[in-house]
């Protein structure tokens, strides 16, 4: 019988073909995983936050301040900690008809417990004070409490310089060390702003408050 009539040569080629196709499958499959593998190996076990993403905002301090004079709305005001004149005066409603608003820093930062009072056109500052505790006073603001001394922490510069032996430049070092180290917390502190010593404390110390 000739050799073409033979069936296993056909049969050994169907086998051939048949474990070439496994193979082929088989890599295919190893390649498969492998990328699953090398992918699940470079993604993140967990996502990172960008700092202070989400994290509840610190909790601010908060200023009560009194606001009275000719505003709006003159009252008591519960305002952020770093709150400033302006920010009180459109709390209440902004100036009212005649109010002496040159006469009021915007600018000022505001102190808790403070009364902000803004005065009319023409209307005659306290002696000796920017500004009132409990009546009317000049319109730069409540700086000097309802005993008339002069807070160290709210005083501008013509408020500061009405004291005994502080004048002009020795108000602006009292502000400069104000800014640059925050509230005064006690009378004393005073002797921190360079040319201040012991005596000139002494002559002050009934007349300051913070």
């Amino acid at each position: 019988m000739a050799a073409a009539d033979d069936p296993e040569p056909a049969s050994r080629r169907s086998r051939l073909g048949l474990g070439a196709a496994v193979v082929v499958v088989l890599l295919a499959l190893a390649v498969t995983v492998g990328i699953g593998i090398l992918r699940g190996a470079t993604a993140p076990v967990e996502s990172v936050s960008v700092s202070g993403s989400g994290e509840p905002a610190p909790s601010q301090p908060t200023l009560y301040v009194h606001v009275s004079g000719a505003v709006v709305s003159p009252g008591l005001y519960v305002l952020a900690g770093a709150a400033r004149v302006v920010d009180a005066i459109a709390a209440a409603g902004g100036f009212a008809d005649g109010a002496d608003a040159n006469g009021v820093n915007l600018a000022r930062p505001l102190s808790d417990g403070e009364q902000l009072y803004v005065a009319s056109v023409g209307e005659a500052p306290a002696a000796g004070s920017g500004a009132g505790g409990s009546g009317p006073a000049g319109g730069g603001g409540a700086a000097v409490a309802a005993d008339s001394r002069v807070n160290l922490n709210t005083a501008d510069a013509s408020q500061l310089d009405t004291l005994p032996r502080i004048g002009p430049a020795m108000a602006e070092r009292i502000i400069q060390w104000r800014e640059a180290n925050g509230r005064f917390t006690s009378v004393e502190d005073l002797l921190a702003v360079p040319g201040i010593g012991d005596k000139m404390l002494e002559s002050l110390r009934d007349l300051v408050t913070i």
